[in-house]
């Protein structure tokens, strides 16, 4: 697979009132088109802000080059961020809020249109179209928020506890919609989260950070079924020895 995205010597810092602190230090991994990647650290070891770079939405020191030039503002057009809560209108229809981006970048026509009716009969929310966010479960919405992001065909998904907001059955059943519907449209993913087992569960490769200010500690390559839904997955005999070694990691 050819390199999407490659992270070099990335460094990020932060000012307070009384001092300066030092989030990320010194990080370099590569993210390869079609690979889903899981970024996985303790609370606060500083995981948002590597995708918040990524974006272009706050100051780094190193470099980030996506289809092999410097990252710039033009670039990030092609880069789709997820939120933790999927932080839809409630004054707009479901159909009107997976529309927004398009009308932020200027790019409403027939064919765009076309195609977020397309991707919202395709993942089961045709006939919520007119709906309002308000009238749909938890996982509908997350459901609609993804396609939000994947409206304006962003190259790149950036995924920042996109479950999290979710109580544990809801989060196991969005997990696997949303990676099936990441899949089937062929997308590449970066995947923030403190879960363990859901970055086994949809993985290919983890990164697991140290502590603030965060380094890489480990990556690994994950050797699952691919076949397999993420909740399936976790049912593997690999499953769990991998959970144990990632566990002690974070817990050294």
């Amino acid at each position: 697979m050819d390199t999407l995205l490659e992270i070099n010597n990335l460094s990020i810092y932060y000012q307070t009132k009384k001092a300066e602190i030092q989030a990320i230090n010194n990080i370099s991994f590569k993210v390869r088109k079609g690979e889903f990647i899981a970024i996985i650290g303790k609370s606060g070891c500083g995981k948002t802000s590597i995708l918040s770079a990524i974006a272009s939405l706050i100051p780094y020191e190193g470099k980030i080059i996506f289809y092999n030039k410097l990252l710039n503002q033009k670039a990030t057009s092609f880069i789709g961020y997820m939120l933790q809560r999927d932080e839809l209108f409630p004054w707009l229809t479901i159909e009107q809020n997976t529309l927004l981006p398009l009308k932020i970048k200027k790019m409403v026509n027939e064919k765009t249109i076309s195609k977020v009716s397309s991707l919202l009969k395709k993942y089961g929310l045709e006939s919520f179209q007119k709906s309002y966010p308000n009238q749909l479960s938890g996982g509908m919405r997350q459901r609609a928020a993804l396609i939000r992001t994947l409206s304006f065909s962003p190259d790149l998904l950036l995924l920042d506890e996109p479950f999290s907001a979710l109580d544990y059955q809801t989060r196991l059943s969005v997990c696997d919609d949303v990676y099936s519907i990441i899949k089937k449209e062929n997308k590449t993913a970066i995947l923030v989260t403190h879960d363990i087992s859901e970055a086994i569960s949809v993985a290919d490769k983890i990164i697991v950070l140290t502590e603030r200010p965060a380094t890489i500690l480990n990556e690994h390559i994950v050797d699952l079924d691919k076949s397999l839904t993420p909740l399936k997955r976790r049912e593997q005999k690999e499953f769990a020895p991998l959970f144990e070694k990632i566990w002690e990691e974070l817990h050294k």
